[in-house]
C-alpha cells in the first residue's frame, strides 16, 4: 500500500477546560475517500480545522508526506494542497462568484480580466459538472449554489487534499451519485478526499476507509467494506438506535390548515421564483417539498412566513386570508419557521440561550413587565427546554454561537413550537445533524403533527421525506411538477419529477429562473 499522505499523530486540542481532540491519529492515503462520522461536538470539525491551520494544535504532530509539516495559518495548509469547504461557508455575499474564486486564489494576477477569470472559473466548474454562475452574487444564490462555489475554489486552485463537509447534502439522490463518482475519479487521479458525512449508507457504499470520533478520541477505523450501519452507529452514539419514522396507523384529518391558490413570487433578482404554486395541507399532515437546491424551497418558505411577498395569488390559513399579513400578525396566528440557516436567520449566535428563546415573545407580559425582562421566568423556561429537547450547553448565560449546530437546531425547534403552532415551515431541519440530533428533531416533528399542526417538511434526502411525510409535492424551476401520495410513489419517480418531469410524463423544457 502507498505511504500516506497526511499522517496526524496523537492530535490534541483543548478549548479553555473542554477537550475537542485528545491522542487522535489519523492517516490518509492519496487515492482513497475517507469519511469521518461522529456525533456533533465529537471533534470532527475542531481535527480538520487544525490540518487546515485554522487551529493550531495543543499536542501532537502532522506529517505531509512523511515529513513533519509546520500547519500553523490555513495559508501553510494551502501551500500544501489541503482545501475545505466548511460546513458554514467562507464566502463574501457582496462579492460575485468570480470575485469569491479569485480571491482565494493564490495566483492572482491583477492583469486578467473579469470576462477572462469568469471563463476560467466556468471551465474548471464544468469540467466536475458543478455549473455555478459566475457572475452572479453570492448572496442571491441558494445555500447548495454556495456550496458548489466552495468546492469550485478549492479546485480552482488545484487543491490535493480535499475534505467537504456533508458534500450531498443539498443534492437529489442522481446528483449525490454523482458528486460521488466526481469524487471517486478525483481519488483515481490521486487526489486524496476526505468527506465528514451523517449518512451511513452513502458512506458505505462510496468510501474507501471510515474513521468514527466519539468525545474527542477514535472510537473506530475500518474498511467500508467492513462497515455496517450497527457497527456504525454503535461507534457514534454509543448504542444501536432506530429511525424516528411516521406512525402508520394514524392518519392526518380532513381539516384543511393551509392552502396556497396559485401563488408566484421572485426572488432576490428580480426574476421570477415561484410560479403558480397551489397547494393544501391537512391538520396533522407532513407535507414534504422535494427539489434540488434553488428551484424555489426558500422562495417558498419566505413567502409562507411572510419574509418575502407575493406577486400573484392567494395564502390562506385556517380559513382567513393572510396574503398580506405581517411576519408577526403570522406569529401571532400560529405560523412557526426552521429556516435553511439557523445561523442567519434562525438565532443571534451572540445572545445566550436566555434570550434567544423569547425573541418570538419578548413584549410578552410573561417575559417583559413594565418594559424590564423577566430574568428568573427566562431562567426557568430555559431549564425546562434544556431537558425536553435533550440541549448540551456550557449554561444558559453562554453565547449560543458556542453550541454544537445540532443543539443549535434543537434550541430553535424548542422556540418555534412553544405554543403548539399550528404550521410549521421545517427547511432541511435534519441537514448536517448527527444521528442522535437528527432522531431528536424527527421526534418533534412527529409529535407536533400528532398535536394537530399542519408541516411543511422542506429537503432534498428524499430517504428523509418517503420516512416522515404523508405526501410530497416536487418543485423544479419554481413549478410545481405535481402532489403524489408516499405510499404511491418511489423515490425514482420523485428523482425525475426534480429533474422536470411532471406526473403525466411531460417534459418540462426551458424556464425564465
Amino acid at each position: 500500500m502507498a505511504s500516506p499522505i497526511i499522517e496526524m499523530r496523537q492530535i490534541k486540542k483543548t478549548f479553555g477546560l473542554i477537550t475537542a481532540n485528545s491522542g487522535v491519529n489519523l492517516e490518509i492515503y492519496p487515492g482513497e475517500i475517507h469519511a469521518l462520522l461522529g456525533e456533533n461536538g465529537a471533534g470532527k470539525s475542531t481535527l480538520m480545522n487544525v490540518l487546515t491551520g485554522i487551529y493550531a494544535p495543543d499536542g501532537g504532530a502532522i506529517y505531509y508526506k512523511g515529513k513533519r509539516a509546520d500547519i500553523r495559518t490555513p495559508k501553510d495548509a494551502v501551500a500544501l494542497g489541503i482545501g475545505m469547504v466548511h460546513q458554514h461557508f467562507r464566502l463574501i455575499p457582496t462579492l460575485t462568484v468570480a470575485e469569491n474564486v479569485f480571491l482565494y486564489s493564490e495566483n492572482k494576477s491583477f492583469f486578467l480580466k473579469k470576462e477572462q477569470i469568469e471563463r476560467e472559473i466556468d471551465a474548471c466548474a464544468k469540467e466536475f459538472n458543478l455549473e455555478v454562475d459566475a457572475s452572479a452574487y453570492v448572496w442571491q444564490l441558494s445555500v447548495g449554489e454556495q456550496q458548489r462555489v466552495e468546492i469550485v475554489k478549492l479546485l480552482y486552485q488545484g487543491a490535493e487534499i480535499l475534505i467537504l463537509d456533508e458534500p450531498s447534502a443539498v443534492l437529489t439522490p442522481q446528483e449525490a451519485q454523482h458528486m460521488f463518482d466526481t469524487l471517486r475519479r478525483m481519488a483515481d487521479s490521486g487526489k486524496a478526499v476526505i468527506v465528514i458525512s451523517h449518512k451511513m449508507n452513502e458512506v458505505m457504499n462510496n468510501a474507501d476507509r471510515i474513521t468514527v470520533l466519539k468525545g474527542g478520541t477514535v472510537a473506530d477505523t475500518m474498511l467500508a467494506a467492513d462497515a455496517t450501519v450497527e457497527r456504525l452507529t454503535e461507534a457514534v452514539v454509543g448504542t444501536s438506535m432506530g429511525t424516528q419514522k411516521r406512525s402508520l396507523d394514524r392518519e392526518p384529518g380532513d381539516e384543511i390548515v393551509f392552502t396556497m391558490e396559485g401563488v408566484s413570487a421572485r426572488n432576490d433578482r428580480n426574476l421570477p421564483a415561484l410560479k403558480d404554486i397551489s397547494l393544501s395541507i391537512r391538520k396533522g399532515e407532513i407535507f414534504g417539498i422535494a427539489g434540488v437546491a434553488g428551484n424555489g424551497q426558500r422562495e417558498l418558505s419566505e413567502v409562507i412566513t411572510g419574509l418575502r411577498p407575493v406577486t400573484a395569488g392567494k395564502i390562506m390559513l385556517q380559513g382567513s386570508d393572510i396574503t398580506r399579513a405581517s411576519v408577526r400578525d403570522r406569529i401571532g396566528r400560529g405560523v412557526a419557521f426552521i429556516p435553511e440557516d439557523r445561523r442567519t436567520t434562525g438565532l443571534v449566535l451572540e445572545l445566550d440561550m436566555k434570550h434567544n428563546l423569547i425573541l418570538k415573545e419578548y413584549n410578552q407580559k410573561k417575559y417583559s413587565r413594565a418594559g424590564i425582562l423577566q430574568e428568573e421566568q427566562m431562567q426557568k423556561d430555559a431549564d425546562a427546554y434544556t431537558d425536553a429537547y435533550e440541549i448540551k450547553h456550557a449554561g444558559v448565560s453562554y453565547p449560543v454561537g458556542l453550541m454544537s449546530g445540532g443543539n443549535q437546531q434543537k434550541l430553535l425547534f424548542a422556540r418555534e413550537v412553544a405554543g403548539n403552532p399550528q404550521l410549521i415551515v421545517a427547511a432541511y431541519p435534519v441537514r448536517g445533524l448527527d444521528i442522535g440530533a437528527a432522531e431528536v428533531i424527527r421526534r418533534i416533528l412527529n409529535e407536533q403533527s400528532w398535536k394537530g399542526a399542519a408541516v411543511v417538511f422542506i429537503s432534498e434526502e428524499l430517504d428523509e421525506i418517503f420516512d416522515m411525510c404523508d405526501r410530497v409535492g416536487v418543485l423544479c424551476d419554481g413549478e410545481l411538477m405535481g402532489i403524489r401520495n408516499i405510499d404511491e410513489t418511489d423515490i425514482m419517480e420523485i428523482g425525475r419529477m426534480m429533474t422536470g418531469e411532471r406526473e403525466s410524463g411531460e417534459n418540462r423544457k426551458g424556464g425564465d429562473r
